[in-house]
C-alpha cells in the first residue's frame, strides 16, 4: 500500500451506519454555502444534503461545500435536479456519501437511477476513476471494491404516481433508501395548499408502510423523510423513519432572523415606551 493510499482518512458510511441500526439525522442546503455547511457540519448532524434541484448553486459550489462538510467530520449528499445520467456522473465524481433522485415514479426511473451510479456492465457510469475526486483522485486503490458499498443511493417518492408504484421501486436491487416528499406528494393530489389533509396523509401512509415491510439487508429499503409543521420529526421517528431531515439552512436562518427583528423591536418598544 503506497504513503498516499494508507493516509488516506476513513469514517464509517450512511450505509454502514444504517445496517448497524442507527437512525440518521440530516439537515437539507440550500445556499450551497461553505461557511454554513461547515457550520452545519460541526452542529453535530450525521450528513449534510447539498440541493442541486432547488437550491441556485452547481457543481463547483457542491464540490466546495462537500469538502467543508468533510474537514469537519460529517457526511454529504448530493441531490441531483432530475434522474439523468449526466447529473448523477457530475455528481458522483466529486466524491459524495450518498446521492438522491428526486420523482422517481416507477421501478424503471430507480433501475435507470442505480444504472447510472455503476460502472459497466453493472451499469452505464462513465469511467473517469482514476482521476477524479471520488477515488481520491487515482489515490484509493480500493475504489473499484468498495465504491458500490459506499455509496448511499437514495430514491424520492413525491408524487400519486410514486406511491402507487412503491413495491416495484422498493424492489429495486440496489436502491438503498426511499426519501418521501410530502410537499410534492400533497400537490399531486390536488392539495398543495392543505399538505396536511387527510388524503395527503393516508397516502403517506400507505408508502411508508410498503417501505418498511421490506428488508433492507435483503434488497429492501431504508425509509427518509422531512419534518414539517403536519408531521415533526418526532412524529416521524415514532413511525420507524430510519432517516429524518430536520429542516434546511435557508429556514433555520429565516426563523433566527425574524426572531431577532421581533426582538429588537420588543427591546426599542420597552425602553421607548411607546
Amino acid at each position: 500500500m503506497s504513503s498516499a493510499t494508507s493516509s488516506i482518512q476513513t469514517r464509517k458510511t450512511l450505509k454502514s451506519r444504517l445496517r448497524e441500526g442507527e437512525n440518521l439525522y440530516g439537515l437539507f442546503l440550500l445556499s450551497l454555502s461553505p461557511e454554513i455547511a461547515e457550520i452545519a457540519a460541526f452542529s453535530g448532524y450525521d450528513f449534510i444534503i447539498i440541493d442541486l434541484e432547488h437550491g441556485a448553486g452547481g457543481i463547483r459550489e457542491a464540490i466546495n461545500c462537500i469538502r467543508a462538510i468533510e474537514a469537519a467530520g460529517c457526511s454529504a449528499v448530493v441531490r441531483v435536479p432530475d434522474v439523468t445520467q449526466a447529473w448523477a456522473k457530475k455528481a458522483l465524481d466529486l466524491g459524495t456519501a450518498g446521492i438522491m433522485f428526486p420523482m422517481v415514479e416507477n421501478g424503471r426511473s430507480a433501475s435507470d437511477a442505480v444504472s447510472f451510479c455503476r460502472y459497466r456492465l453493472d451499469g452505464v457510469r462513465g469511467c473517469a476513476y482514476t482521476v477524479v475526486r471520488d477515488s481520491k483522485f487515482g489515490f484509493d486503490e480500493a475504489y473499484l471494491a468498495n465504491y458500490i458499498d459506499n455509496l448511499l443511493i437514495m430514491c424520492q417518492i413525491e408524487s400519486e404516481e410514486g406511491v402507487k408504484n412503491v413495491n416495484e421501486i422498493v424492489a429495486v436491487d440496489g436502491m438503498d433508501c426511499v426519501m418521501m416528499g410530502a410537499r410534492d406528494l400533497s400537490a399531486s393530489l390536488g392539495l398543495l395548499h392543505d399538505p396536511g389533509n387527510p388524503k395527503v396523509k393516508s397516502t403517506m401512509r400507505m408508502a411508508e408502510t410498503a417501505v418498511l415491510a421490506s428488508d433492507p439487508v435483503k434488497g429492501g429499503a431504508y425509509l427518509a423523510g422531512m419534518a414539517t409543521a403536519q408531521d415533526m420529526a418526532a412524529d416521524l421517528w415514532s413511525r420507524g423513519y430510519h432517516i429524518v431531515l430536520g429542516s434546511a439552512d435557508v429556514s433555520l436562518f429565516k426563523k433566527a432572523a425574524v426572531d431577532d427583528v421581533k426582538a429588537n423591536k420588543k427591546s426599542v418598544v420597552a425602553v421607548s415606551g411607546v
